[in-house]
């Protein structure tokens, strides 16, 4: 009963902190040292030096700001014009036409990114402006970008993955691994979307290019070759072993600056704008990281994990509806937090409960992934909508109905997840 008591009181304390707009990271750790100080024996002070320190200083976490800078750097250079240029000539007589350059592009450069945000933007500034001026729907020009931006979070490198991967101390490599099959396969169910909407409004559709011979096609795809050469070594030095992620990291910030110093973009400003973001962007993350281990201390303290853990268990809840609790709870959770401080907020608390219930947590992150996905498309805290409200000025409705249609696809990708949950542990076994 105390338990309860003390998370509803921490809960409330939460909900308060993030309604004032105090940041995520700060508002985990102020919670954390409410609990320590009013509800367990332990001083919070010195726990809270403990954990952000270890927090801090852990060797698995270096692979995230190299991923970031890795993207950063790709995103000063002409990766997106280069993407387009090399894919538009492919798709130019598949229903939709140039709607699947922006699924794609996004895949593509999921691969070399691992953010959501910086794969909509960076593939958004190419093929936004350029399917506008050929006369697209701009409903479906916004929705193909919004959707398909979602799967930097789950093809590799992924830095959910990477956060996923550190808080359920599970190999970060095995994770990369397990994202391929489901990110590839909900890149073709969104494809193939396209292809259903452009055959039941086939007068919406733009006349296509002029056809190229297949060599004048292959010509343009040399465009893609630095990319895809990147993609592979970062890959394949971890699936072969040759390289730990935080090692293939570094192969590919290398691979990003030799890239970049290929196109004669790789000048001083370019560089310091690139590290700079990276930092910015890192220490957001690894202050709701620090924040989050803090509070799972706390959790852990006050018993919360072992009591909602215990309460689960007897429900008697079967495996299945114990995953579509979590999925309606995951998405819900989304809609008002970020999928960073969505993962490391419940984590101490969900872990033991999948665990108990013999569900394997390779397999539910991947799940966790694509739920938290669908938080990047809904209202009112989706961070591809800001950056498409950003970059077209369109209402965040407007917008959301856009992406309406592939909020859906996920959906249908966590039922066959569950009904073939090889496609993520297929990979990961052959390891």
């Amino acid at each position: 009963m105390n338990e309860i008591l003390a998370s509803a009181i921490l809960l409330g304390v939460l909900f308060a902190m993030l309604a004032g707009g105090i940041w995520v990271g700060l508002t985990l750790a102020g919670v954390a040292w409410f609990g320590m100080t009013f509800f367990t024996a332990r001083a919070g002070g010195d726990a809270m030096a403990v954990t952000v320190w270890g927090s801090a200083s852990s060797w698995t976490l270096t692979a995230l700001p190299l991923f970031v800078w890795m993207g950063e750097i790709l995103y000063r250079t002409n990766l997106s014009a280069s993407m387009f240029r090399g894919l538009a000539p492919w798709v130019n007589k598949l229903p939709g036409r140039l709607l699947h350059a922006n699924v794609a592009g996004c895949t593509i450069f999921a691969a070399v990114s691992g953010s959501s945000a910086a794969t909509c933007v960076t593939v958004g500034k190419m093929n936004l402006p350029e399917l506008a001026r050929r006369g697209y729907p701009e409903k479906q020009i916004i929705g193909t970008l919004g959707g398909p931006a979602t799967l930097g979070l789950l093809i590799p490198p992924s830095i959910i993955l990477i956060i996923y991967g550190v808080s359920a101390e599970l190999s970060i490599a095995k994770l990369f691994m397990a994202g391929v099959l489901p990110g590839l396969l909900l890149a073709a169910m969104f494809s193939g979307w396209i292809m259903v909407w452009a055959l039941l409004h086939p007068a919406q559709v733009p006349k296509a290019d002029a056809e190229l011979s297949f060599m004048q096609k292959i010509a343009e795809a040399r465009h893609l070759i630095p990319v895809v050469l990147l993609i592979a070594a970062v890959i394949a030095s971890m699936y072969t072993g040759v390289a730990t992620a935080t090692e293939a990291a570094a192969i590919g910030v290398v691979g990003a600056l030799l890239l970049a110093a290929w196109q004669r973009v790789l000048t001083w400003q370019n560089f310091r704008d690139a590290l700079l973001g990276a930092t910015r962007l890192y220490c957001m993350i690894a202050l709701i990281l620090a924040g989050a281990a803090f509070l799972t201390l706390a959790m852990g303290y006050i018993g919360l994990p072992r009591q909602l853990a215990g309460f689960v268990g007897s429900l008697q809840l079967s495996p299945a509806m114990l995953i579509i609790v979590l999925g309606i709870f995951y998405i819900v959770l989304g809609c008002f937090l970020d999928g960073i401080s969505t993962i490391v907020l419940t984590m101490s608390v969900v872990l033991p409960i999948i665990l108990e219930a013999g569900i394997d947590p390779l397999w539910f992150g991947i799940f966790l992934v694509i739920t938290v996905e669908t938080a990047q498309i809904t209202p009112p805290v989706g961070f591809n909508l800001f950056v498409l409200q950003g970059m077209t000025g369109k209402q965040i409705t407007f917008i959301a109905l856009a992406c309406l249609p592939y909020f859906f696809l996920m959906m249908a990708m966590l039922v066959i997840l569950w009904y073939f949950p090889g496609l993520a542990t297929m990979l990961p076994g052959k390891m």
